[in-house]
């Protein structure tokens, strides 16, 4: 069942907080994070006013910060409208048609590579814009991004259930697989829900590790802010740092997160063979409704490149 293991690549993509509000709102189309195809729509031709309003979240940025983040988010996201979205139709029907069969382990990590390249184009595009934003920060504004990474560590924490047990936090893993097989193969008998809770419990937990890579990439980013004034080295470093979001973990995690890694292919190849005739065809028409929304939002931004 690919669309999982998309999701899950990309929810280990890691990115600075005030380039990733431009990152996630376009790559969050190409890998299908949207709740519906309508808010899907809605949610890419709104990109701009999302993308400023979760830059100032983090930012508390002043009005000259404001209009140059989206002067610069819109050229980012005129070009991928205009190049990338016909792209992600193309990944899409491909993904689609290896998914009208049980599909391989070599699927499956065709799949995540696929979604790790497509973040890299966006890295290499933005990243100089990134630099450029980044370099305006005054102290009020990384004490306002400092208060805002505590409110989203502690967040982290509760949802993940850090503080419990660890039976809880199986349970809690168990629950939003089952949450996510749902919305992409329909309602899940008894059986497959049984087996899918089994599977899950053979996947490590390493949600307390990712915690602490967490903060291990914060201290990392503020590190790279005290490089700003010096450009061409801090594009340089930033660039690296985006790319290279999976460098530098603990060896724990490391280690547990190439068992995890493959124990989630497992996990999802077992799920693609539990699927009866009617879940897999749920799963096509939800691919299928998610291409012609992109190839939609790609004509409209072929022709307004062409009006201009």
């Amino acid at each position: 069942m690919p669309p999982a293991p998309i999701i899950h690549a990309a929810q280990s993509l890691r990115a600075s907080r005030l380039w990733r509000c431009a990152l996630h709102v376009t790559v969050c189309a190409a890998i299908a994070f949207s709740s519906g195809c309508s808010m899907l729509r809605f949610g890419y031709d709104q990109a701009d006013n999302i993308a400023a309003w979760m830059a100032d979240e983090y930012f508390d940025l002043d009005a000259s910060q404001k209009n140059d983040f989206l002067a610069r988010f819109d050229r980012l996201h005129q070009w991928h409208r205009y190049e990338q979205l016909p792209d992600y139709v193309q990944f899409l029907s491909a993904v689609k048609q290896k998914t009208q069969r049980p599909v391989a382990r070599e699927d499956a990590v065709w799949l995540v590579e696929s979604v790790r390249a497509r973040y890299r184009t966006l890295v290499m595009r933005g990243s100089r814009d990134a630099s450029e934003l980044l370099a305006t920060l005054t102290a009020d504004n990384i004490r306002a991004l400092e208060r805002q990474w505590e409110r989203d560590n502690r967040r982290f924490v509760r949802e993940h259930r850090l503080d419990d047990a660890a039976d809880e936090r199986r349970r809690t893993a168990a629950g939003r697989a089952l949450k996510q097989i749902r919305e992409w193969a329909g309602s899940l008998t008894q059986e497959q829900e049984e087996r899918i809770i089994a599977l899950q419990a053979e996947i490590p937990l390493v949600q307390h590790l990712r915690h602490q890579d967490r903060l291990r990439r914060q201290r990392e980013f503020m590190q790279l802010l005290g490089m700003r004034g010096d450009k061409r080295e801090f594009e340089a470093k930033l660039r690296h740092w985006l790319l290279h979001w999976d460098s530098g973990r603990a060896p724990e995690y490391e280690r547990l997160q190439t068992e995890a890694y493959e124990k989630r292919i497992a996990f999802y190849l077992a799920i693609d063979r539990m699927l009866t005739p009617r879940q897999r065809m749920a799963v096509l028409d939800r691919l299928q409704n998610y291409i012609e929304d992109f190839r939609r939002l790609a004509d409209r931004g072929r022709h307004v490149a062409e009006s201009r």
